[in-house]
């Protein structure tokens, strides 16, 4: 009997019924890794992992883009190259997304730097609240472009810190993974680009 049978089937996971990546409990993210070991030796199974995490990717990518069919073109290449080098994928204890994380930054970056492009950051109201210290109904267009030409100004170290904590809500061990810097090196870089933008925002930070 396979492995596929004997060691998947059995446990008849659904990984949409999963939790979401940034809150998997250690036994979610084992079971999502034998899903990983399968799609290594059969690359069909990779399709689960697909469905699971295109969306989040997706909309990581077009937050940093504001361009849809771009967005759309850089997380079809990050599962390709997800899924290509497979094989490679080492396990450390994360959610599988980390990974999908990593390479969709290093591919919105290498667009960028490849076309010598400003990059851009797309950010909807309900993004302004989770990001701004208020529960105000409303945010006028004048105060909404101001954060965003603010946020489109910083750093891309500093947006990348930024959106992987707030927006993302990921946990340091994961954003050191992402970016490829140790957890005291993500919290020290999450703690000055807060400081940066003390002075325009109040904003919430809890680790």
């Amino acid at each position: 009997m396979s492995f596929y049978k004997q060691v998947i089937m059995p446990l008849i996971i659904d990984l949409n019924k999963l939790n979401t990546s940034r809150h998997m409990t250690d036994e979610e993210i084992a079971v999502e890794q034998r899903i990983i070991e399968v799609s290594k030796r059969d690359v069909q199974k990779f399709r689960a992992i697909y469905d699971r995490y295109f969306e989040d990717i997706f909309e990581f990518i077009y937050r940093r883009t504001d361009d849809e069919q771009l967005a759309d073109d850089l997380c079809s290449q990050t599962f390709v190259k997800a899924l290509e080098n497979l094989k490679r994928y080492e396990f450390r204890g994360l959610p599988f997304s980390a990974w999908l994380y990593r390479i969709a930054t290093n591919e919105v970056n290498k667009h960028f730097n490849k076309k010598n492009r400003n990059r851009v950051f797309s950010l909807e109201e309900e993004r302004v609240k989770e990001l701004m210290e208020t529960d105000d109904e409303g945010f006028t267009d004048a105060q909404i472009q101001q954060v965003r030409e603010i946020l489109n100004n910083l750093p891309t170290a500093t947006m990348e810190i930024l959106e992987l904590r707030f927006f993302e809500g990921l946990g340091f061990k994961e954003i050191a993974y992402i970016l490829n810097i140790g957890e005291s090196g993500a919290k020290m870089r999450l703690y000055r680009a807060v400081e940066k933008l003390r002075v325009q925002f109040n904003l919430n930070w809890k680790e």
